[in-house]
């Protein structure tokens, strides 16, 4: 695990070591490309190995192209896109050595479609489904796949958040729910579960893909 949190990281670890799985720890930022080539590096001096590289490090902003700073726009991009970008580049080379792998990248419904008010956000994931694109095609004969998957609006512990805070909370939630065709929001497990399909030996035909998770916002 890599995050630029040490507390929250550690504690997963914990959660993962309790249910009988082995973690380690790397406290980096993603954006940083000795912090990138060192994760890849422990792993390896740990595991001996790379087979899985999930890409899910994010920051979000908001701003149209005159509210947002320069400042805000190369740190979204720096992490949300150029994180991505380094983290693959130091484990396909890894996966080369070993005979392949499976890399899937987060991405965002954001990247499929306009939202407003988040141009930073929006561009660095339409750039993270670019680069899955590209990479896949690049190492396909290395015996490499890479896709990603486009969450919707997810309930996790930031969205729970702001709906704790608000002055009605009932109707925050319900706000944030009923702008998708299944009327809820997501849950990080069914988030993983996409994930998962993707690195697992039953997806093994698949490579350059977008896997959208997002209730049906997107579909019309």
């Amino acid at each position: 695990m890599a995050d630029s949190d040490p507390e929250r990281g550690k504690e997963t670890g914990g959660l993962i070591e309790k249910e009988g799985g082995k973690a380690i720890f790397v406290s980096i930022d993603v954006s940083k490309a000795p912090d990138a080539e060192r994760v890849v590096k422990t792993t390896l001096d740990t595991y001996g190995i790379l087979d899985i590289l999930v890409n899910n490090a994010g920051i979000y902003g908001q701003g149209d192209v005159v509210d947002t700073t320069e400042e805000e726009w190369q740190r979204i991009l720096a992490v949300n896109l150029t994180g991505v970008f380094l983290c693959s580049k130091y484990a396909v080379a890894a996966m080369i050595e070993t005979g392949g792998g499976a890399i899937v990248n987060v991405a965002s419904e954001a990247g499929i479609v306009g939202i407003a008010n988040q141009v930073a956000y929006n561009v660095s994931k339409s750039g993270v489904i670019a680069l899955t694109k590209s990479t896949a095609l690049d190492f396909a004969s290395r015996n490499i796949r890479v896709n990603c998957v486009c969450p919707g609006r997810t309930l996790t512990p930031l969205v729970e958040k702001v709906i704790a805070e608000a002055e009605d909370p009932e109707r925050m939630r319900c706000t944030l729910s009923e702008d998708r065709p299944l009327k809820r929001m997501g849950r990080p497990e069914e988030i993983a579960a996409g994930i998962l399909f993707l690195v697992s030996d039953e997806c093994t035909y698949t490579t350059g893909s977008t896997l959208v998770i997002d209730g049906g916002y997107t579909t019309p």
